[in-house]
């Protein structure tokens, strides 16, 4: 047991040790408050200068087990997985419930105002599913809707945290459906864990505090401002007990009715009003419209590997993919990722993906995806053929693909404010979610205990250019490009190696594609490989992680005719891969994330 003088040292209240020792019981609680102490150990110095920032970075050793393996962005989260598993309950429930739980420990990043893509491993099958639970936009909802009223364009954050950002939620949609078709416990059982934590109370992150402290709207919400701030308009401190009462109702709700709750129970004409008082067009018709996709997962070779991924209107399968099929056939050896050979391939591959990303990809119900033509063998061996090893290529040109109308490039920017979960149960049956509302505490409007999505800007805000329209313009009814990028791995003989995703906007796909190469090239172990220093090129500046150690490498890189950035780069990586019959966790440093198996 953790003594009470290190509990009272870190800010907690003295009275929740009693509120977890009664929900969760003796040994759970001291095993849930010390993963969470841990995880939250080196934040006090982060500093908030992304919409996701970082909390601190604080490596920790993988997590191996012999049964499952669970990873999520918050010790209370991995916890409620775990608690489900213990209980027979597969990898998708476990998933579901750890879900929940996030939307009430981490409400910045996701839940149930919100959408999702999902990769789902059916090991007695061999079969991959891929879930597709992104936000839709309003049916009167307007390619001009980030206009002025005298028909300017208007700035990011004038629409972000507005009503016109707001799509039809998807990710309660997703995951009822998903659970219907393979689901093992009942749906109500796996909301228990957040109800229970959402009524007797949670204690608030370091990274929770700094991200409420840091944002200039969502002391405008009067429902959130009530929730997560003082009278004076202070955060809630780290430590301090926050109690959810409001979203404790919402989840009895969706315990009880699921989908339903949402498209046409209580919660429907709230938030189609909350919508509509803040400048949004949102209804109820476009809430009960709202259906999720189940598609074909994008799967393609990488060296010996088969690996598997989201298809659009998430570019991350084919990004990742894309990325390292240009990568391979740039010539780079398996080998130390971090070396200045490596990184300079990796940045030039990349602004080739991103490049095709911006002009070619979008939702598929709505526009002509040239996924297979972007796959390509002999399209990517054309693109590294761009590559000079020894200079930049400066900005990349999209491919020419045959018989494609022209199109524009888009400029959504996709802001990190995400979450992911990987789990793989004592079967073998996999999960790769990740899921958002966009930016960090999405459109600051709140309604049931939870935010809404702005969804919405990740639409190009202009829908044409020259005369050419951009695949990614908002239509009524369509889905947001995105980049989050769930992802499995298999090995030669089809056995399923590694299960991954991360937050981080549309740095994503160079999150998991340069994990990937640390794994798989640079055999590096999970830790490790979750653990490396990013650098990545989305087609402009090269991105190099600051305060990694990594002034040398910048310079080799500008002599090779990059313009470099150093910056935060906060991604969230969750990663689990088999060492033959044993699973091996490991969670990103720079965030809260905790695995845990048995």
């Amino acid at each position: 047991m953790i003594p009470g003088s290190v509990i009272d040292r870190t800010g907690s209240l003295r009275a929740a040790r009693f509120l977890f020792l009664r929900v969760v019981g003796r040994r759970q609680y001291s095993r849930i408050l010390a993963l969470a102490l841990s995880a939250w150990a080196a934040t006090a110095s982060a500093q908030a200068v992304q919409p996701e920032a970082a909390s601190g970075f604080v490596p920790r050793p993988a997590v191996v087990s012999r049964e499952f393996m669970a990873v999520t962005a918050n010790a209370y989260a991995t916890a409620a997985a775990v608690e489900i598993l213990q209980l027979g309950g597969n990898a998708l429930d476990a998933t579901i419930a750890a879900q929940w739980v996030l939307n009430l420990v981490e409400p910045q990043s996701s839940g149930i105002g919100g959408g999702g893509f999902m990769l789902h491993w059916d090991a007695k099958r061999r079969r991959v599913s891929a879930w597709d639970g992104r936000e839709t936009a309003p049916r009167s909802a307007s390619a001009d809707f980030a206009r002025r009223a005298d028909g300017s364009l208007a700035s990011f954050s004038e629409v972000l945290a507005t009503g016109r950002a707001v799509g039809a939620p998807g990710l309660v949609a997703m995951l009822d459906a998903a659970h219907r078709r393979h689901g093992r416990l009942k749906w109500e059982r796996l909301l228990r864990p957040a109800i229970r934590l959402a009524e007797n109370g949670f204690a608030v992150s370091p990274r929770l505090h700094l991200l409420l402290r840091d944002d200039p709207w969502l002391r405008q919400d009067k429902a959130a401002r009530a929730l997560y701030y003082q009278a004076s308009g202070e955060a809630r401190r780290p430590g301090e007990i926050l109690r959810n009462p409001e979203l404790a109702a919402t989840l009895r709700a969706v315990a009880e009715t699921g989908l339903r709750a949402l498209q046409r129970g209580a919660l429907a004409e709230p938030i189609a009003n909350a919508v509509r008082a803040r400048g949004g067009s949102l209804s109820v018709a476009d809430m009960d419209d709202y259906q999720p996709r189940q598609r074909d997962a994008v799967c393609g070779l990488y060296r010996a590997w088969r690996i598997c991924g989201m298809p659009p209107p998430s570019s991350g399968g084919i990004g990742v993919l894309q990325l390292l099929g240009v990568l391979e056939r740039s010539g780079l050896p398996a080998g130390d990722p971090a070396s200045p050979e490596a990184a300079h391939l990796f940045a030039e591959a990349g602004r080739l993906t991103y490049a095709d990303r911006a002009r070619y990809l979008a939702d598929p119900d709505f526009v002509s995806v040239p996924q297979r033509a972007l796959l390509q063998a002999e399209y990517l061996q054309r693109r590294a053929s761009l590559i000079d090893p020894r200079h930049s290529m400066g900005d990349a040109p999209p491919g020419e693909l045959p018989e494609r109308h022209a199109l524009a490039d888009d400029d959504a920017p996709e802001l990190p404010a995400t979450t992911h979960i990987s789990v793989v149960d004592a079967a073998g049956n996999a999960i790769a979610l990740t899921s958002s509302i966009e930016s960090a505490f999405g459109s600051r409007i709140q309604v049931g205990g939870f935010l809404l999505n702005n969804q919405l800007t990740d639409f190009s805000f202009v829908a044409e250019r020259d005369g050419k329209p951009v695949a990614n313009r908002l239509q009524p009814g369509k889905r947001p490009l995105s980049s989050m990028a769930p992802t499995f791995v298999f090995d030669a003989s089809g056995q399923l190696y590694a299960v991954l995703g991360s937050p981080g906007g549309n740095r994503i796909i160079n999150y998991v594609a340069r994990t990937l190469v640390a794994l798989l090239d640079g055999r590096q172990e999970p830790a490790a490989a979750v653990s490396l220093a990013h650098v990545g090129n989305r087609n402009g500046a090269t991105e190099i992680e600051r305060g990694r150690g990594l002034d040398a490498l910048a310079l080799e890189l500008e002599r090779r005719g990059h313009r470099v950035q150093q910056m935060d780069m906060t991604s969230g990586l969750h990663l689990i891969v088999r060492l033959g019959e044993r699973w091996a966790g490991a969670a990103d440093p720079r965030r809260e994330g905790v695995a845990r198996g048995e």
